[in-house]
């Protein structure tokens, strides 16, 4: 079946299939690169630094869909409460899937409250 890679072309001389095999090798290992490999390194990257910038007061998702508010932190943990009952729970910062609501923003005076004071 493939003889023709050891022997040659029928007419005696060397042919370049081996080389375009190995050629086309070469474009789907650098394809699968481009559109596989470094995107999932992108996505790892955003995910990281934003778990890195978690603060107090964050509302965030976790992976297992509970929402909270990051009431305290420690160096690869954080605890968040769920409820207005007070109901704490305790995450590892790799279990947060997203931040929903970041601190600063819900301690910033909205757009209108702005406009009704002037």
């Amino acid at each position: 079946m493939f003889k023709f890679l050891l022997e040659g072309t029928t007419d005696g001389t060397t042919g370049d299939n081996g080389m375009s095999m190995f050629i086309m090798l070469g474009i789907m290992l650098v394809a699968l690169y481009f559109f596989m490999i470094r995107p999932q390194k992108k996505r790892e990257k955003e995910e990281a630094a934003m778990r890195n910038n978690l603060q107090i007061g964050d509302e965030i998702t976790t992976i297992g869909g509970i929402i909270g508010e990051i009431v305290s932190m420690k160096e690869d943990t954080i605890t968040i409460e769920t409820s207005k009952a007070g109901t704490k729970i305790r995450f590892l910062k790799s279990a947060v899937r997203s931040v929903d609501v970041r601190a600063e923003e819900k301690n910033a005076p909205a757009e209108e409250d702005v406009a009704d004071t002037k």
